[in-house]
């Protein structure tokens, strides 16, 4: 045998590789597709507001129009593709996504742009919703989560250079082009589908008609590890967009932090994720993907109260709302990924159903935690620090009462089986 030939094993090793590989971007590109819908666009709000003759206040609205559609619209997609397989309810979603987007890049006014955002979030939420089901599919038990783990740390990119890439298009083009960039992202996108396998075959499919399905989320809320994992995860990111919403008053407004200087604090909490979501990939076949989410949502809770301890009391100053912000930013990488790999292991025959519910949960809480913010807003980051500590705990105690604890001893040992 020549020495630049290939034995078959090796061969057919790199071709499994491979397709891993390809499988991972994939998979990546489409759970991303909810950071850059709207990281992108995020330095171009007030070129927006200017161009179309709107107060940012209006502008706003169109992440508000967003979120209501991307968590609303993960009910639909989630019983759809567990009754007609992964693939194609995506490739309707990408269409839509990018009929949406080119909709976005041509509004002449506020409202339209709002209305365009909807549908882009519905098409978006399809993407989204249906990679973890497919995850699932695809996979089970730890390796599930450690999947999980390592989709979340390449998505995780998304946010952190989505708003210095939308900068760049606005350096030299319009806010326009920005759009019509995630137009060329979903098409691309779409043709990649094709090169991903159908993950749900024909006789894993429900059978049951549609308004069945939709009515099964009944049954999935009765369902009590589906329920404690939802629980969880929602009110970690109701604590999670009440961050977001409220960090860039605190740092910039009333701690006199330059917008450049907070994007390297926010950059910081996104690395944070990234390095515990490695983490989490590394330790869940020792401590169980349970145990491992049961202290993320400890340490959720300990450090949202030493962040209202410290708000209401002004410790520590600005450095003692960085800290405990990071903490508890960076326990994502423990709690996310371990209770959607749970939860979906739990009811395995409804992956997409269950998917949909934690997504839209997560959103719905999202909402209000970023509500939450606007409505207490009393001029200091009290409001922040009291909703934070508030979902912290919440997510603590939906992970202690909800979970049942004999699950997560199972889960411990039969990690060391």
């Amino acid at each position: 045998m020549h020495a630049n030939q290939q034995s078959p094993a090796a061969a057919s090793k790199q071709d499994v590789d491979s397709h891993r590989v390809r499988t991972l971007l994939i998979l990546s590109t489409l759970m991303a597709f909810a950071s850059i819908s709207t990281d992108l666009y995020l330095p171009a709000l007030p070129a927006m507001a200017d161009a179309l003759h709107s107060d940012p206040g209006t502008l706003q609205l169109t992440i508000s129009g967003y979120l209501v559609g991307f968590s609303l619209g993960q009910l639909l997609w989630g019983p759809v593709s567990d009754r007609h397989g992964r693939r194609l309810p995506v490739a309707i979603g990408l269409v839509l996504f990018i009929v949406g987007s080119a909709g976005c890049a041509m509004s002449g006014d506020a409202r339209t742009l709002i209305g365009w955002r909807a549908l882009q979030a519905v098409g978006a939420c399809a993407s989204v919703v249906i990679s973890r089901a497919m995850v699932r599919d695809l996979y089970s038990g730890v390796r599930a989560a450690q999947m999980m783990s390592t989709l979340m740390t390449v998505m995780a990119v998304a946010p952190l250079i989505g708003p210095s890439v939308g900068g760049l298009i606005l350096h030299v083009a319009s806010w326009r082009a920005i759009f019509w960039v995630l137009v060329a992202i979903g098409i691309a996108t779409l043709v990649g589908l094709y090169c991903l396998p159908e993950t749900l075959s024909e006789e894993r499919r429900l059978r049951a008609p549609l308004g069945h399905s939709l009515a099964g989320y009944a049954f999935l809320l009765r369902n009590r590890c589906v329920l404690g994992y939802s629980a969880s995860v929602g009110f970690f990111y109701g604590g999670i967009f009440a961050y977001v919403a409220g960090t860039p008053f605190a740092y910039i407004t009333y701690y006199r932090v330059s917008p450049q200087h907070y994007g390297v604090l926010f950059a910081a909490g996104i690395v944070g994720i990234m390095i515990t979501n490695q983490v989490n990939a590394r330790l869940v076949a020792r401590f169980g993907s349970d145990r491992l989410m049961h202290f993320g949502a400890i340490v959720a809770g300990i450090t949202g109260a030493l962040l209202a301890f410290d708000a209401a009391s002004g410790w520590g100053g600005l450095i003692g709302l960085v800290l405990p912000l990071f903490l508890f930013v960076s326990t994502n990488g423990l709690i996310n990924a371990n209770a959607i790999a749970g939860a979906l292991g739990a009811c395995p025959e409804r992956a997409g159903a269950v998917s949909a519910l934690i997504g839209a949960i997560q959103y719905g809480m999202g909402i209000a935690g970023s509500a939450l913010i606007g409505f207490f807003a009393d001029g200091t980051p009290r409001p922040m620090a009291h909703v934070i500590a508030l979902m912290g705990i919440g997510c603590w105690l939906s992970t202690r009462f909800l979970v049942p604890h004999e699950h997560i001893k199972r889960s411990s040992v039969d990690t060391v089986a």
